[in-house]
């Protein structure tokens, strides 16, 4: 038996280049540890990425016609459309190639699972989950494929069970990697799975399904022993654990990290992580930063106790500012998550944002400015928040899927003013596209736009919220401020 697992081709509408990404980092090597366990059993498998590898369907068609499998398995990830053309392809060489078995897995299947059986007659099921045992118990059992963990139709009914947890995750063949897992100059490494956090925004925890031990993490060992045997298979030095979060609970979490950053040493490697703000501190950082840390992603979201609280972040005002003053002391400057615009933001909860981020210096830079000012929250399924909204009458789903949705603003003054960030930073966005390399090099042409770019968005961003907390704005008004707004970064990027 030979088995396929395809990760399709993406693409992504120019309104949604600023919207955090339809599927978390932690999904990237979902292909790749089912195909390390079918490998580990001696499965014949092969793997075709179409998103790194930048493969057009018919490329993939000529793959799936050479290999002739009998299953195929894709990562199946949402972008902002219907996946008509995606599942047009399944049906055509389904047919074509007498494949007798397509199964779709990752976080949109997991959790729209009745959509897109619904929506694409040759899909056969959905993996839920965490996929890796479900994937090759059908594969031990085909064709019996009714099994748990999975989604699939049984008469006019959807039939979903629950799989099984693997909570020593030790125990997993590390995950294949094929040449597009090279091509952008690092490598995604898993530490752990899981959070102990509860964001409202976050469907990573529904995801794996298991309430009672929320993060579980790999050893120092097993990390170790596989960057070992990627560093014998490439010239990569650079490692990036795609965690949701690095550390694990409490003092244990935290002398895992100390003992992985003397391993980590050893090796002479630079890597990046993303943490949760309430876990940095001084013992830690130093030693990773001594380690090789040269990155780290923290989900600050709000400079609010109260927005915090309704986000469910489990942190606090003074966690995000103790965790920027830690991190710049060791010489990182963070990437960082930001909700400018959540749903129940009032225009104080935006006046005290904005003092957050001025006092803490996270206005600096345009490419920072440009996210921190508009980000609005993300509402896919499998969050607390769908949940919640959809209870209260109050979410709005997407034509294309129900796995997307939206709400509107409780204030109608942040919803105008949410609005207008939109259109002014996807218009700036248009730009950085072609000419960030050249920020990023240190242009100084570049910068010099760049500047004058931040500069004014800035302003911008105060006058107009000054404005909406004095008077109500026209929609006539609002166009013509976003008109003059765009036009004016057209002259300054001319």
């Amino acid at each position: 038996m030979k088995v396929l697992l395809l990760e399709h081709p993406r693409s992504f509408g120019e309104d949604r280049c600023n919207d955090i990404a339809n599927a978390p980092l932690s999904a990237c090597l979902n292909t790749g540890y089912i195909g390390g366990m079918l490998a580990a059993n001696n499965i014949d498998v092969t793997m075709v990425d179409g998103y790194l590898e930048k493969l057009d369907y018919p490329a993939i068609e000529a793959e799936i016609k050479r290999i002739r499998p009998t299953i195929l398995g894709i990562h199946q990830v949402y972008h902002w459309e219907d996946n008509q053309t995606l599942y047009q392809f399944i049906e055509h060489v389904k047919s074509a190639y007498g494949i007798s078995y397509v199964t779709v897995f990752g976080f949109y299947p997991t959790f729209a699972y009745e959509e897109i059986l619904n929506r694409c007659a040759a899909i056969d099921s959905a993996l839920l989950g965490e996929n890796e045992l479900t994937f090759l118990k059908l594969v031990e059992n085909f064709p019996e494929n009714h099994l748990p963990g999975m989604a699939y139709r049984e008469g006019d009914f959807i039939v979903a069970t629950k799989g099984e947890v693997i909570y020593d995750i030790n125990t997993l063949p590390f995950p294949l990697r094929g040449k597009g897992s090279y091509s952008f100059g690092e490598v995604n490494i898993s530490g752990s799975r899981g959070c102990y956090g509860g964001c409202t925004f976050c469907y990573i925890n529904p995801y794996y399904g298991d309430a009672k031990r929320k993060w579980r993490g790999r050893s120092p060992e097993n990390i170790i022993a596989e960057i070992d045997a990627v560093m014998s298979e490439t010239d990569i030095r650079y490692f990036y654990f795609m965690d949701p979060n690095f550390y694990g609970p409490g003092r244990a979490g935290k002398d895992r990290v100390l003992k992985l950053a003397a391993l980590l040493k050893e090796r002479n490697i630079t890597f990046g992580i993303e943490a949760r703000t309430n876990d940095i501190e001084d013992e830690t950082i130093n030693a990773l930063v001594d380690a090789g840390l040269r990155h780290i992603l923290i989900g600050l979201e709000s400079g609010r106790d109260e927005a915090l609280k309704r986000l469910n972040k489990l942190t606090t005002v003074a966690d995000n500012e103790n965790a920027l003053v830690v991190l710049r002391k060791y010489g990182i400057e963070p990437s960082v998550g930001f909700i400018m615009f959540e749903p129940d933001s009032n225009l104080e909860d935006l006046q005290i944002n904005y003092d957050f981020l001025m006092r803490n210096h996270l206005l600096d830079k345009l490419e920072i400015s440009v996210n921190v000012l508009y980000h609005h929250m993300i509402i896919l399924q499998g969050s607390s928040s769908y949940k919640a909204l959809q209870d209260q009458g109050r979410l709005n789903i997407s034509s294309h899927s129900t796995y997307e949705a939206d709400t509107d603003y409780v204030n109608s003054k942040v919803a105008t003013l949410a609005s207008m960030m939109r259109d002014m930073t996807n218009h700036i966005f248009s730009y950085m596209k072609d000419s960030w390399e050249l920020s990023f090099r240190g242009d100084p042409l570049i910068l010099e736009k760049y500047q004058q770019i931040n500069d004014l968005l800035i302003k911008s961003f105060q006058n107009y919220l000054q404005l909406l907390t004095n008077s109500d704005l026209t929609t006539e008004k609002r166009n013509d401020y976003v008109s003059t707004f765009n036009a004016t970064i057209d002259g300054i990027m001319a």
